[in-house]
């Protein structure tokens, strides 16, 4: 199924320099882009490759449009963010030949009687849908889903196979959770009595707004009190884990193993690189970025980039870098020590 290059500019914007009437069947990279394919550069380390691509057109930006010159024969769709240009036509091209859910209940699903499933609504086989669940209109509950007592699934939200959605947690529109995901699991929350741990019941819900992305694998506790809440468009890669009562600001993103720990909150629009840690009780302001492997040890009041990691190095030069880090202390000591013999020294001479 093709797609006229005037067609997808008079949707997506952009300004065109080719034939309108160009027919593309999808996207695809530089290096492999045929006749029929459409291709993007946003990044200029590219601009080599992209001027001897085989793509039908390019989306590139003014500057790359400017210098790529005629080296590149196909059709050209200038635009300022090309990146964005081509995540919005990929989601277009995907809708084109997305296999959808069966409308309706598989008859080897379960659903309680009290439960609320939109006529729209897709629940495939071996999902379970528990007693006061609402499930909005066109959801999608993936094969092995599960959807516990009171829970709220809003409209147009899909949960991939295999996750499980516990009870009076609540997730708005247009979500999606992909499958391994466990939402609403008791927060890590115990009493310490003299080396026995006494556990603490955790009450309170998982609440996600619309937008939302929830990568595979990743856990979301439960508040142990309040709630825990994700704002909307927040975007969650695989095997995260958000820890009880913890507050993620709007449209925040996080690559895959961060690590956030319990009652953290962290303001709107910020992104943490992978493997990044989070520790307990901290505020994090809004645009703050945080580089991969990071610990977060103290709260952050102030937007900004944040790296809090010691350089990879040989072995060898590591343990003398560690060896000097340990005697900083006493180096520190003998330096303010030689500060004060030299200013002594210093004012005798004056005299």
């Amino acid at each position: 199924m093709g797609t006229r290059l005037g067609d997808l500019v008079e949707r997506f914007g952009g300004q065109l320099a080719g034939d309108p009437n160009l027919e593309v069947t999808g996207i695809a990279p530089l290096a492999d882009a045929g006749a029929s394919h459409i291709s993007f550069l946003s990044n200029s380390k590219f601009r080599a490759q992209a001027s001897q691509s085989g793509a039908a057109a390019l989306i590139l930006t003014p500057a790359d449009a400017a210098l790529i010159g005629a080296g590149y024969a196909g059709a050209r769709i200038v635009t300022p963010n090309p990146y964005v240009y081509f995540a919005r036509a990929a989601q277009y091209f995907a809708a084109l030949h997305e296999i959808k859910a069966p409308v309706g209940i598989h008859p080897a699903a379960f659903v309680d009687a009290s439960a609320q499933v939109d006529a729209s609504a897709s629940v495939g086989v071996h999902a379970v849908i528990e007693a006061g669940a609402i499930v909005g209109a066109g959801c999608v509950i993936g094969p092995g889903c599960v959807v516990g007592r009171d829970a709220v699934i809003g409209a147009g939200t899909q949960l991939l196979a295999n996750v499980t959605f516990h009870a009076r947690c609540v997730i708005g529109q247009r979500s999606i959770i992909h499958s391994g995901a466990v939402i609403g699991t008791d927060g890590f929350g115990f009493a310490n009595e003299g080396g026995v741990y006494i556990k603490i019941p955790q009450t309170g819900r998982v609440v996600i707004g619309d937008d939302v992305d929830i990568g595979a694998n990743t856990t979301i506790d439960r508040g142990a009190l309040a709630d825990t809440i994700i704002e909307d468009g927040v975007k969650l890669d695989n095997q995260i884990q958000i820890g009880h009562n913890c507050h993620i600001g709007a449209h925040t993103a996080m690559a895959g193993c961060v690590g956030v720990a319990g009652s953290a909150v962290i303001g709107k629009y910020c992104t943490f690189g992978g493997a990044a840690m989070v520790l307990g009780h901290l505020t994090i302001a809004d645009r703050v970025h945080v580089g991969s492997g990071s610990m977060v040890s103290r709260s952050i009041a102030e937007a900004g980039q944040y790296t809090g990691f010691y350089p990879l190095a040989k072995n060898a030069d590591w343990e003398k870098s560690a060896a000097i880090v340990r005697n900083l202390s006493s180096m520190r000591e003998k330096i303010r020590t030689l500060e004060k013999t030299i200013k002594t020294l210093t004012t005798q001479d004056e005299k």
